[in-house]
């Protein structure tokens, strides 16, 4: 059973049962009072125009769902099957394109905003007047039914827009819930490392010293160490010929002023994006509650508005600390992208060394025929890497060519999408997520020309084709993972971070155990959805229940 219920610009919602022409208009309030209901009577499946702007307010009085559909969401991975990444998701957009008008583009797109509510509440629908939110909601929802039936593979992609759909829920959620951040814990770090808090636009203590080292370094030339030009003109005058003060390059000179520049960077860095100015913003009630974007990024992966949510560096985990009695369900999978890639390729080859965890010391093992040392196993790393991105792979690349011989299909199945790319042709992941189209300037550049530029740009966007296919397959896997594993984890426990192939589930201590085991569940349930119930890919993802999520680093 569908039931459709959509928030409207001055706030109120338009709750609609498809079929039954019965519209119910209310506050937040008792919207929500009337979605607990049906949710525990019906256990419906809810359509959203947007979860991001549909949800929150319900979920500020209490109410959760157990499934939906996001009616933006699906707009566009359903647009993107032809290549339209760039048109506008919005309810308003969809429901034109139901009646084969073009979208109205003045209008707010809850979807994209960056504080999705409050700017959509200073536009209109964009929707005739004859029109409520909820009666477009319906026709689109229909329509993308129609859509999703002419696809290539439609239960791959019904499955991708049930799991897209249920990662807004999560999202939404997670940012509600808030991720454990001890604000004493960070006040008390920033302090070691920094020194006392000082006013805008000064160096902290620890800072100031470091920068007086880098001009003593410099023989008492003074040089801004925030300024990456800065630091160039005072090497080249020292001697050192360099073009860049990046760290990495940093790190293959010898000069004295090196250690404290590198040292500079990484707490300069520190103070900028986690420093106070960070903390008074982001962190309330010793919670940490950022912005998700689901499918944020093109091949699929979460993005995150303000924050840096997906960026939190190791030395501020050990911040992140469960509740009293509560505990940290820490998992990450083990390198997840070589194992989709075994997984999608069908090579049974590469599919059997993922029975061990540490998959790239498997690999080195069936690429030498000996015991690998660590330097044989960061060999074979960056021979797998350099196969799905098109890397050059450097001293590797004698076991590229032996991983080309050794398992053709996972070579092949990139090679193939690295060439569609330079012919200009759209690929698809697993479950059809589809890569953007390349822009007209490049189709002008690589038309008919045959120039070094020309094959250039083909390259790099084959280079960029053939990471897609991969990399938009792990947020396939991973986005069924979180639908799935949403639904099994027993209440109070929940979900409180994701970052790419790494989830943090809260829960009271005496459950812990049984969300260990849960997710072990999901594991083998989102791969039998995903890849189908005879994969002989093993994809492990072990989980620890810990206090502070700095334990796990």
């Amino acid at each position: 059973m569908r039931i459709i219920v959509a928030r409207q610009p001055d706030g109120r919602y338009l709750i609609r049962e498809p079929g039954s022409g019965a519209v119910a208009d209310l506050s937040a309030h008792r919207a929500a009072e009337l979605v607990r209901a049906k949710e525990h009577a019906l256990a419906p499946r809810w359509i959203f125009a947007s979860v991001r702007h549909d949800y929150p307010a319900l979920l500020a009085h209490g109410v959760r769902v157990r499934r939906c559909l996001d009616l933006a969401l699906t707009e566009g991975l359903l647009l993107a099957q032809q290549g339209r990444h760039g048109e506008p998701r919005h309810l308003a957009a969809a429901y034109a394109r139901t009646r084969g008008l073009p979208p109205p583009a003045e209008v707010g797109d809850p979807a994209e905003a960056d504080d999705a509510p409050t700017l959509f509440e200073l536009h209109d629908s964009g929707l005739p007047p004859e029109v409520d939110t909820g009666e477009a909601a319906e026709a689109v929802a229909d329509d993308q039914e129609r859509r999703l039936r002419t696809v290539p593979h439609p239960e791959r992609l019904r499955l991708l827009t049930a799991a897209e759909s249920a990662s807004a829920l999560a999202a939404a959620e997670m940012s509600a819930d808030g991720l454990p951040w001890r604000a004493d814990v960070h006040r008390a770090l920033l302090a070691e490392l920094l020194g006392d808090r000082v006013a805008p636009g000064q160096r902290p203590r620890k800072l100031a010293e470091l920068a007086e080292r880098i001009t003593d370094a410099f023989g008492g030339t003074e040089v801004n160490p925030d300024h990456p030009g800065s630091i160039v003109r005072a090497l080249r005058h020292a001697g050192v010929a360099v073009d860049s003060a990046r760290a990495h390059v940093l790190r293959r000179l010898d000069h004295p002023a090196v250690a404290p520049l590198l040292e500079y960077k990484e707490l300069a860095r520190l103070h900028s994006a986690h420093g106070w100015s960070w903390l008074d913003q982001w962190v309330r009630d010793d919670r940490f509650r950022p912005v998700y974007v689901v499918g944020g990024v093109v091949s699929g992966r979460w993005a995150s508005r303000g924050g840096a949510a997906l960026q939190i560096p190791k030395v501020l985990r050990r911040c992140v600390r469960a509740d009293s009695g509560w505990r940290l369900v820490v998992a990450d999978a083990a390198a997840l992208e070589p194992r989709v890639l075994a997984a999608l390729s069908g090579d049974r080859e590469l599919a059997a060394l993922t029975s061990e965890r540490d998959l790239y010391t498997s690999l080195a093992r069936e690429l030498l025929g000996r015991q690998p040392s660590d330097d044989d196993r960061a060999r074979a790393k960056i021979a797998m890497l350099s196969a799905m991105y098109g890397g050059t792979a450097g001293e590797a690349t004698a076991l590229l060519s032996l991983l080309r011989r050794r398992f053709p299909r996972a070579v092949s199945t990139v090679e193939q999408a690295a060439h569609a790319g330079e012919r200009g042709e759209l690929v698809r992941s697993r479950l059809g997520r589809t890569s953007p189209p390349p822009s007209e300037a490049w189709r002008a550049l690589t038309g008919g020309a045959d120039g070094e530029g020309a094959r250039r740009a083909a390259r790099d966007w084959g280079r960029f084709t053939r990471n897609f296919v991969v990399q938009a397959s792990a947020a396939d896997w991973t986005a069924v993972l979180l639908a799935t594993l949403r639904l099994r984890l027993p209440p109070p426990a929940h979900l409180v971070f994701f970052q790419h192939d790494e989830v943090l589930v809260h829960c009271p201590a005496e459950l812990a155990d049984r969300v260990v085991a849960e997710l072990a569940e999901a594991v083998r349930e989102t791969t039998a959805l995903v890849f189908g119930p005879s994969c002989p890919v093993r994809f492990p993802m072990p989980a620890n229940a810990v206090e502070v999520y700095g334990d796990t680093s």
